[in-house]
This record gives C-alpha cells, sequence and structure tokens, in this order.
C-alpha cells in the first residue's frame, strides 16, 4: 500500500516540480538578468573603489539590496508595458506578454521587492543610502516608463540617469557621502546609454514604431540617430578618462580606457557612414563588452597600484 501510494504521488510531485520550474524562468526574465548584471557589477566596482571598506556581511546586504532594487524596477516596468510588451517581438515572450503572469501580479512583485530592497539597505548601512534607492526605483519607474518612454525621443537620454545612479548608491553606502570619482562613474554610464539603446533601436525600429515608442530612429531617422550615437560615443569615451585625468585612477586603466573606447568610436563611426544593421547590431553587443571591460579595468588598476605601493 505505501509503495502503491508513493507511486501515484510522483507524477503529481513532478508537475510541481515542473511548474516551479517554470515560475523560476519566468521571474528571472521579469527582472531583466542582463540589466540586472551592468547594475550589479558597475556598483560592486564602485563599492570596491571606495575609500572606506564595509564589513563583508554589510557589502552583501548592500548587492541584495541593489539586485532586489533592480529586479523590483524591472518587474514593475514589465507591468506597465504589458501592453506593448505583446506586440514587440523583441519583448513578446516576457511572462507578463505572453499571459504566463498577469501583469498585476507583476506589479505586486515589483512593490514589495522595492520595499524589501529599501528597507535592507536602510537597516545595513543607513537610510540616505536607502533614501537614494529608492529614488532610483522610483525614477525608472516613474520618469522613464511611466512618464518618458512614450512621450519623446528623449526617453533614453534622461532616463539613462536610473541605470547609472546605482554605482552612487553603492559609493554612498560605503562612504556615507559622494566623491568625484562616483559621479564621474555616473557620467560614464549615463553618456553609455543613449549609444546602447540605440543601436537596439535601430535594427528594432519596426517594433518600436508599430507601438508607438517615439525612440530616436522613429521620430529623427537612422542618420541622425547614428549621428547621436557617435556623439555620446565621444562623450562617453572623453568621460571614462577623467579618473585618470583627476588622478583617482592610474596609467593601466588609462591605457584600457583608451584602447576600449577607440572600438567603441570606430564601430560609432563605421555605423554613421554604413547605415548597417549589422553594424548596430554589433555596436550595440560591443557596448555591453565595453561597459564590463571599462570598470573591470578600474578594478585592475587599483589593484596593480596597492601592489606596486606595497611593494616599493
Amino acid at each position: 500500500m505505501m509503495q502503491g501510494a508513493s507511486v501515484r504521488g510522483q507524477p503529481a510531485a513532478a508537475s510541481v516540480a515542473a511548474e516551479l520550474g517554470r515560475l523560476g524562468r519566468d521571474l528571472l526574465v521579469l527582472f531583466k538578468p542582463g540589466v540586472m548584471q551592468l547594475v550589479l557589477f558597475t556598483s560592486l566596482v564602485a563599492l570596491l573603489l571606495a575609500p572606506a571598506s564595509l564589513h563583508p556581511v554589510l557589502a552583501i546586504a548592500v548587492m541584495v539590496a541593489l539586485a532586489l532594487g533592480a529586479a523590483a524596477a524591472a518587474a514593475i516596468n514589465n507591468w506597465y508595458d504589458s501592453d506593448i510588451d505583446r506586440v514587440m517581438a523583441r519583448t513578446r515572450r516576457r511572462p507578463t506578454a505572453a499571459g504566463r503572469l498577469a501583469p498585476e501580479e507583476a506589479l505586486g512583485i515589483g512593490i514589495v521587492l522595492a520595499g524589501v530592497a529599501i528597507a535592507v539597505m536602510g537597516l545595513a548601512v543607513g537610510w540616505l543610502a536607502a533614501a537614494l534607492l529608492a529614488a532610483t526605483i522610483g525614477f525608472y519607474v516613474l520618469v522613464y516608463t511611466m512618464w518618458l518612454k512614450r512621450r519623446t525621443p528623449q526617453n533614453i537620454v534622461i532616463g539613462g540617469a536610473a541605470g547609472a545612479l546605482p554605482p552612487v548608491v553603492a559609493w554612498v553606502a560605503a562612504t556615507g557621502g559622494i566623491d568625484l570619482l562616483p559621479v564621474v562613474l555616473f557620467a560614464i554610464v549615463f553618456l553609455w546609454t543613449p549609444p546602447h539603446f540605440w543601436a537596439l533601436a535601430l535594427y528594432r525600429a519596426g517594433d518600436y514604431g508599430k507601438v508607438g515608442v517615439p525612440m530616436l530612429p522613429v521620430v529623427a531617422g537612422r542618420t541622425t540617430t547614428a549621428r547621436q550615437i557617435l556623439l555620446y560615443a565621444a562623450l562617453t569615451v572623453a568621460a571614462s578618462v577623467l579618473p585618470v585625468a583627476h588622478g583617482e585612477l592610474g596609467i593601466a586603466y588609462g591605457v584600457a580606457a583608451s584602447l576600449l573606447g577607440v572600438r567603441f568610436l570606430a564601430l560609432g563611426w563605421k555605423l554613421w557612414r554604413s547605415d548597417s544593421d549589422v553594424v548596430a547590431n554589433r555596436l550595440f553587443r560591443y557596448s555591453i563588452t565595453y561597459l564590463f571591460a571599462l570598470f573591470g579595468a578600474m578594478l585592475v588598476d587599483r589593484a596593480l597600484g596597492a601592489a606596486i605601493a606595497a611593494w616599493w
């Protein structure tokens, strides 16, 4: 009897496991893991570059709070954009767009995660960092998603502040204040965001056009967009060398930033001259590598500097 009950229970257990696995995958997509990785990596770099070091437990709490905050913003974005996500090829597989998760459920998840993120940050390192995290989530949801995205081709330019703020949050969490270096980190990510997203928008312009989102290629055309991509790429590269000019980082970082920047500019120039979706896709993908490598070079430079100082 016991053996028969166990066998009969196996299909139900397998069904529950499959459902939990599906839910886990849907939540992962809901939280936009690609965006979260960039947010967490740039924030971690800021945390490690800060002159004041946190206890490892507090540092982990800060990173968890930032991850929860990024997940909250993404979930609420999925709720609000579920109508256009159903139409766009790039987003129609998202759980709220495909009907696997109700938009209201995504909203509820986002609100709960935002509250937990702010509470964790405040209790771990203080309420100034928590307030800045709350402002970051609010800016992404209220200013970018609900106000700018469907109203102006400058949506990405202004909205980029939301993605640029997490390193500042991490710095404030570690030091209790703001210095020149986190402002430069903010500027780098802020200026990097338009060429990154406009390159994507160039080869996805049809998607944005059919849902009425006024991305720059839809409103101003491809030539203007390519010119703006090149301009913002140049500004990003200029901002990237500021830490060397002001002495916060050394020559190793300067060399890496220059080499990475040359490639970024070359792709921007090629896109402007060729008006090619292939080049736009290549620039979009390289822009991700560029930001990871640039912030990674900051850590390498700081480690080299510490090693040289210890040697002498």
